[in-house]
């Protein structure tokens, strides 16, 4: 599933064709949604935000387009009248007078009011974006330090998204790796200095797979790796994906673990408890 760095990746290319340009046709095919069509006709997009995984898509009408379920669901823009070539069902389409933005194949869609999405269920119980640049180590320790989840083992509280929104399987598993800290852990357990580490490497490494795209490991890194002709596939990661491989740090065979009933990537000797 895409994560945070990648749904506002995409949010950004939304923007470029939408912001500022007035909807000349809109196309809702879930039926509970048709009737807002009209609605968004003749409005203009006024931003594209995201928290977390959602993408909000906000017009100067105080509708807002609330789009989430990014597994199956798909973003694309185009020039007018160009389609591009896929089976995904069509969700929304959204027209300007000279681009088009179309959604497929999502399903938890929404058209909200300034008040529902103030209460809507999803986003007031996530917790602060990890792209959010008000988002601050010591915001992240006093997180970590709360009786919410203190005693939660790191593993499984880097997919909750209601600790931090945007964090999936390959963000959480190059964060521990990066800080050194065995998911099994709890913050309870982790002293001053550790929980610091774990907070820089939060931001530092989702912002930059923001930044560049998709690249978890420092820029010198991934320029030595790609002139020794490694893939970016191959040379984005640590340890995400990279089981049975030596571990770059120390040659550990980097082993796979189930937290959260999903894998993370560990290096047991720099990981080690």
């Amino acid at each position: 599933m895409p994560e945070g760095p990648e749904i506002r990746l995409a949010a950004d290319e939304l923007a470029q064709v939408l912001v500022n340009q007035e909807i000349v046709a809109a196309a809702l095919e879930l039926p509970n949604l048709q009737g807002f069509a009209k609605r968004l006709t003749g409005s203009t997009v006024s931003a594209v935000d995201t928290r977390g995984k959602a993408m909000l898509t906000r017009f100067d009408n105080g509708l807002t387009l609330y789009s989430h379920n990014q597994l199956y669901g798909r973003w694309y823009t185009t020039e007018r009248p160009h389609l591009p070539q896929t089976v995904r069902q069509l969700r929304v389409a959204l027209h300007t007078k000279t681009h088009s933005a179309l959604l497929y194949s999502a399903s938890d869609i929404e058209v909200l009011t300034a008040r529902q999405l103030a209460k809507h269920p999803f986003l007031t119980r996530i917790g602060p974006d990890i792209l959010d640049a008000e988002l601050t180590r010591e915001r992240i320790i006093d997180r970590l330090n709360s009786a919410t989840f203190r005693n939660r083992a790191l593993g499984s509280l880097y997919l909750d998204q209601t600790f931090l929104a945007g964090i999936g399987n390959y963000l959480r598993s190059e964060i521990l790796w990066a800080a050194r800290v065995d998911p099994a852990l709890r913050p309870a357990q982790l002293e001053r200095g550790t929980l610091q580490k774990v907070a820089d490497e939060t931001l530092t490494i989702s912002r930059r797979s923001y930044r560049t795209h998709g690249l978890t490991v420092p820029d010198d890194v991934a320029a030595d790796r790609k002139r020794r002709g490694m893939s970016f596939e191959t040379l984005r990661f640590q340890v995400y994906g990279r089981e049975g491989s030596p571990c770059y740090a120390c040659g550990t065979e980097i082993n796979r673990r189930n937290h959260g009933r999903r894998g993370v990537f560990i290096c047991p000797t720099c990981q080690s408890a």
